[in-house]
C-alpha cells in the first residue's frame, strides 16, 4: 500500500502535535484522523477502516496502569490483532520502547521528532502491511548479518511455532531476553500473555508466591488474592530468566509443577491447571547445570527440549557496526542530537574490542558517545568502555602475545586508532611506506 491509499488515525491529548500531524500528512494521504481521546480508538478504527494508527504514550487520562500507552496497545490489538501501530512518546528510553515492540507496536518514534522520519517510518510500515505473517518470520527486532546469528535465526523460525520448552544459553549482555520475546511474537501463542519472571532477584521466601501466586491470609501481608506468574502466562508464554541461579529446593518445587501443569498458589489447597510455554534463560554455561550438585539433571531435561546458544558479541563480527549504528540513530533522536556518525577509525576500534559486557556495553558506549561528542563525527576517542568491564578484559587477554603475528596486528590497530585512521601518519609511525601498510592491513582484513 503507498501512502495516497492509507487512512491515519493519531490519538494524542496534546492539540499542538495532533495540528503538526494533520498539517504534515493531509495532503499526502487518502484521509487523515486525530483525536485526543484514547477511549474514542476502537469506534473511530472500526467507522474508518484505519490502515496506521499513531498512538501517544502518555495521556493525562484516569487510567491507572503507569503508562496509559501501553494499556490501549493492548486494548486495540485485542480487537484489530494485525492493524500496524505507531507509538510516539517525550519520554523515550530503550525499555519502553522493547516493551511497546513486545506488546505488538509495529514501531516507536520520540517526540520532538523530524518529519521526514516519521514519513520514513509511516511508508515502510505500510509496504509491510497486510504481509504480517512474512514480517514476523523475519525476526524484525533481531539485528544481524553474522553466520552465528544467521544460524540463530534459521533454529527459530523451526521451533518458534511448536511449543517446545527453550533454554537460551550466553553471557550476560547477549540478548537472551530478546531471542525470548522473539521466539514469543513468531509462536501459535502470539496473542496471549507473555510473562516474565527475574528468578535471580527472588529470595526463597518470594519464589513460591511470585511464581504460584497466594491466596488472601496465607502470610501477614496478603490482603487479597494475587495470580502468580505460571496463572498470568496462562495460555501464553512463561520466561524464567537467570534459571541457573536457583537453589536445589526451588528446582525442585519448579519441577513438580512442570510435570504437572498444575499450580497451588500459597494459601491453597486447590491445584490450578496451567497451560504455558516455557522459555528459560541463564548465563551459566551447561557443564556447570549439568553437575548434580548444582543443578537437577531432571529438571534440564524438562526445560530442554531445545537448547540456543546465544553468541558473545566479540563473535559476531560486523555485527558490531550494525548495532553501533541502530544505537546511534536511537540515541541521537532520545536527545534530540543532529546525526552523527562513525569515522573508519572509530569503526577499527570497535571491531577490536573484546565487548565483555556485549551487546549491552555497545549500547551503553554508544548512548555516552552521543551525549558528549562534540563532533557529529564520532573518534575514537569518543569511544570509552565501560570500566566496570576491565577486570573481566584482563581475564579474557590471557592469550599467548609471543606471536608475532598477533604482535603486529595489535601494534598496527593501535597505531591508526591512534592517529584517527590516518593512514599517512600510521605507516610514518611504523617505520613502512603507505604500500606496505595496506598490504599488511589486507593481509590482517583489517
Amino acid at each position: 500500500m503507498n501512502l495516497k491509499q492509507a487512512t491515519i488515525l493519531v490519538i494524542d491529548d496534546d492539540t499542538d502535535v495532533l495540528t503538526a500531524v494533520r498539517l504534515l500528512l493531509k495532503p499526502l494521504v487518502k484521509s487523515i484522523i486525530v483525536d485526543k481521546q484514547p477511549d474514542a480508538v476502537l469506534e473511530l478504527i472500526k467507522k474508518n477502516e484505519v490502515d496506521i494508527l499513531i498512538l501517544d504514550m502518555n495521556f493525562r487520562a484516569s487510567i491507572n496502569t503507569g503508562n496509559e500507552g501501553l494499556y490501549w496497545l493492548s486494548t486495540v490489538k485485542r480487537s484489530f490483532p494485525d492493524l500496524p501501530i505507531i507509538m510516539i512518546t517525550a519520554y523515550a528510553d530503550i525499555d519502553l520502547a522493547i516493551t511497546s515492540l513486545k506488546s505488538g507496536a509495529t514501531d516507536f518514534i520520540v517526540k520532538p521528532w523530524h518529519n521526514e522520519k516519521l514519513l520514513e517510518n509511516i511508508k515502510n510500515v505500510l509496504q509491510g502491511k497486510g504481509n504480517k505473517k512474512e514480517q514476523r518470520a523475519n525476526f524484525q527486532h533481531l539485528l544481524g548479518e553474522s553466520m552465528p546469528m544467521q544460524n540463530i535465526f534459521r533454529k527459530l523460525e523451526k521451533i518458534a511455532p511448536t511449543d517446545a520448552n527453550i533454554l537460551i544459553l550466553g553471557e550476560n549482555g547477549t540478548g537472551k531476553d530478546l531471542i525470548a520475546s522473539a521466539i514469543h511474537e513468531q509462536s501459535l501463542r502470539y496473542k496471549e500473555a507473555y510473562i516474565k519472571a527475574d528468578l535471580g532477584a527472588l529470595t526463597e521466601t518470594l519464589f513460591e508466591s511470585e511464581l504460584f501466586g497466594y491466596k488472601k491470609g496465607a502470610f501477614t501481608d496478603a490482603r487479597e488474592d494475587r495470580l502468580g506468574r505460571f496463572q498470568s502466562a496462562n495460555k501464553g508464554t512463561l520466561f524464567l530468566d537467570e534459571i541457573g541461579n536457583i537453589s536445589l529446593s526451588q528446582q525442585a518445587r519448579l519441577l513438580t509443577v512442570l510435570q504437572n501443569r498444575q499450580v497451588t498458589p500459597l494459601g491453597s489447597s486447590t491445584p490450578i491447571s496451567v497451560d504455558i510455554r516455557l522459555i528459560c534463560a541463564t548465563n551459566t554455561p551447561m557443564s556447570e547445570l549439568a553437575n548434580e550438585q548444582k543443578f537437577r539433571k531432571d529438571l534440564i531435561y524438562r526445560i530442554n527440549t531445545v537448547e540456543i546458544n546465544v553468541p558473545p558479541l566479540r563473535e559476531r563480527g560486523d555485527d558490531i557496526l550494525i548495532l553501533a549504528n541502530y544505537f546511534l540513530q536511537f540515541y541521537c533522536s532520545k536527545y534530540q542530537k543532529s546525526e552523527m556518525v562513525i569515522n573508519d577509525a572509530t569503526k577499527i576500534k570497535l571491531l577490536h574490542y573484546p565487548f565483555p559486557g556485549n551487546v549491552r556495553e555497545l549500547q551503553y558506549t554508544i548512548e555516552r558517545a552521543v551525549i558528549m561528542a562534540e563532533s557529529p563525527i564520532l573518534t575514537p576517542e569518543d569511544m570509552l568502555f565501560s570500566p566496570l568491564e576491565k577486570n573481566t578484559i584482563l581475564t579474557q587477554s590471557n592469550h599467548n602475545t609471543s606471536n608475532l603475528e598477533t604482535l603486529e596486528k595489535e601494534t598496527i590497530v593501535k597505531v591508526i586508532e591512534k592517529h584517527n585512521g590516518n593512514i599517512s601518519r600510521a605507516a610514518k609511525e611504523l617505520g613502512l611506506t603507505r604500500t606496505a601498510l595496506y598490504r599488511r592491513l589486507n593481509k590482517y582484513d583489517l
